[in-house]
């Protein structure tokens, strides 16, 4: 009985763990979505210098730039990517979008 309960136990333990999905590394999505933040950080403060239309522009551009932000950090994260695995020029590809 007791080997069962402990196989039961493992087993519970392991589907825990598949369960949090992924490698448990979403530092290319977080750094990947940072880049794009700090684009959109940019176009703000040159907003600021603008005036009228062109910055009512620039800002809706910075808006859109965060949304892209989040989506491609939820992207990265959903794929799953295996940064590791990856030499700093395929790491800095994902993240500057080249």
């Amino acid at each position: 009985m007791m080997r069962v309960s402990m196989i039961a136990a493992l087993g519970a333990g392991l589907l825990a763990l598949s369960a949090c999905g992924g490698k448990g590394d979403d530092k290319l999505g977080d750094q990947a979505h940072d880049a794009l933040e700090n684009k959109a950080d940019a176009m703000d403060a040159a907003a600021t210098q603008m005036g009228g239309t062109d910055r009512d522009l620039m800002k809706a551009k910075a808006e859109t730039t965060r949304a892209a932000a989040d989506a491609k950090e939820k992207a990265i994260d959903d794929a799953d990517v295996d940064a590791s695995s990856m030499s700093d020029a395929q790491k800095n590809a994902v993240i500057n979008g080249n």
